[in-house]
């Protein structure tokens, strides 16, 4: 009896001890415990207009306003990143300076923008006033006051977010050559991204964070080296203003089309035993007709409403569609970079005119029918004064050169040179400055001893675009006496008594044939 007590108290006691750790197994196994913690990413870059593009049918800030409601209340875990480029240029940013984007994007409710090269355009203290307007917060590590040694505006060199127990690490850099390219003001330096990513990702490391993001205005040749200079998880960018995704170093890479055309969603699933990013999920989704205007959205557009209003009158008209595609302005001739060029020289009178395809700006093709004010703005936004200047041979040589000097590479440069009475040919494939294989003015070869009038705007005259040829040209333009290029723009089509249109002729050839490389078109996913 005594033996069947021991055996029974024996007996309990292990079925006591097996349920307490049935009890820890299943709570220690908990499906919820063990799924990962999910953060959203949304994503942008280079919105440089709050109102629909293409007639309304795509982008817009108010259906992004909606997208991102939607994606909280999917998520609580979620932040919104712009990849810079959205004070400047834009047709409502020549009234405005850049302050209705602000606006907008404080309505939107952004959480991360890093600086673009177009953020510079009207000087380093414009920015510094976007900036203290500005209710999200701007990146920029490798942009520095000279006089502080610190970043710009006291930007922070990054940020560390902490959302659902996990740790988001953001890192802003921006592209050196902003520092030639806009006017960044005589106290601000760019330093080199590689060194800056090599320096301050660990320290985000460090300081905990489970998954680092390189939020990013460079190239994407630029974002593939950034990619071997630190551990990166994942870099969202800008600058190119087309729709790529890729890879290097096995961190992918993805950027957005310009203004808004479509938004990146980013789910980032990170493990709560590791803290190690598990697995990474994307959509690509249309901003389009489809998704309605969020309704406190109004408030923006009622408050722009009279430029908006002002911007819808009519100048003229075009008969064929005008391609004003920033990457076709930037390696090939193009209908609209003829017609700029072609009313700059007659304004002019000078005996050609060449035009940088970066200051095309608006990124999309007109199709044949009415052109707005806002079209002939939007085509040039910049407001640039155009000058007469008397060029030796070698110069033009030269200065065509260096319009080429980049064409071989991924990122089409703005120093592409659109022409008018020059016609001129270049191999991409040979060394830069050896490019230009052939070149007439008015449909004579150029003379090596004569010297020619040329028409171009100021910026690139003073060196814009690293045209420093033109610094010590000789200006035939009297003082107070030149034109902004979209005035004369404006001009010419209004006085035009037929719908213009404007033709590629052939005064641009390239000789080689573009190399492609493992940079994709995104899919749609949706």
């Amino acid at each position: 009896m005594k033996s069947q007590k021991i055996q029974f108290a024996f007996f309990l006691f292990i079925s006591i001890l097996f349920a307490s750790f049935s009890a820890f197994a299943q709570q220690t196994s908990n499906p919820a415990c063990d799924a990962p913690t999910r953060v959203t990413l949304l994503h942008v870059n280079d919105v440089y207009q709050f109102v629909p593009v293409e007639g309304g049918a795509r982008g817009g800030l108010a259906r992004l306003l909606t997208l991102k409601k939607q994606a909280v209340k999917e998520n609580p875990n979620t932040l919104f990143l712009m990849g810079g480029d959205t004070i400047s240029p834009s047709v409502e940013s020549i009234t405005y300076k850049g302050s209705q984007m602000i606006d907008a994007w404080n309505m939107v409710g952004l959480d991360y923008a890093v600086l673009g090269n177009h953020e510079f355009d009207f000087g380093p203290d414009i920015l510094r006033q976007r900036m203290s307007e500005s209710k999200f917060v701007w990146l920029g590590a490798n942009v520095l006051d000279k006089t502080t040694g610190k970043t710009f505006a006291d930007t922070p060199p990054f940020v560390i977010r902490e959302m659902g127990g996990v740790k988001i690490g953001i890192i802003g850099l921006v592209l050196p050559e902003t520092q030639t390219t806009s006017k960044p003001g005589a106290n601000v330096q760019l330093t080199g991204f590689c060194e800056t990513a090599k320096r301050i990702v660990p320290e985000i490391r460090k300081q905990g964070a489970n998954v680092v993001v390189g939020l990013t205005h460079l190239s994407m040749a630029e974002d593939k080296e950034l990619a071997k200079c630190a551990e990166f998880d994942l870099i969202l960018g800008g600058h190119e203003h087309t729709l790529l995704q890729s890879s290097s170093n096995g961190t992918p890479i993805f950027k957005m089309t310009a203004d808004a055309r479509e938004m990146g969603k980013f789910n980032l699933n990170i493990s709560r035993q590791t803290g190690k990013l598990e697995s990474l999920d994307w959509e690509i989704i249309p901003v389009n007709q489809s998704i309605a205007d969020a309704p406190e959205f109004a408030a923006i557009t009622d408050k722009y409403k009279d430029l908006i209003t002002k911007l819808s009158v009519k100048v003229g008209e075009t008969g064929v569609r005008l391609n004003a595609l920033s990457a076709d302005n930037r390696q090939r001739e193009t209908n609209v970079g003829n017609l700029v060029g072609d009313v700059f020289r007659a304004a002019m009178g000078a005996d050609a005119a060449l035009v940088n395809g970066g200051s095309i700006r608006a990124d999309l093709n007109f199709e044949p029918g009415v052109l707005t004010e806002r079209d002939v703005l939007s085509i040039l936004p910049f407001g640039n004064e155009v000058v007469k200047i008397e060029v030796s041979a070698v110069t033009l040589r030269q200065a065509l050169e260096h319009g080429v000097a980049r064409a071989a590479e991924d990122n089409e440069p703005g120093r592409f040179p659109q022409v008018s009475g020059i016609r001129y040919a270049f191999d991409a494939s040979r060394p830069a400055g050896s490019r230009i294989i052939e070149i007439s003015v008015n449909g004579k070869p150029l003379e090596r001893e004569k010297t020619y009038t040329l028409a171009l705007t100021k910026y690139v005259q003073e060196g814009g675009d690293g045209y420093e040829v033109f610094k010590n040209a000789k200006i035939l333009t009297a003082p107070g006496q030149a034109r902004k290029d979209n005035e004369i723009l404006r001009a010419a089509i209004a006085a035009s008594k037929t719908p213009i249109a404007p033709q590629v002729d052939g005064r641009i050839r390239r000789l080689d044939t573009k190399k492609g490389d493992s940079t994709l078109n995104c899919p749609t996913v949706k």
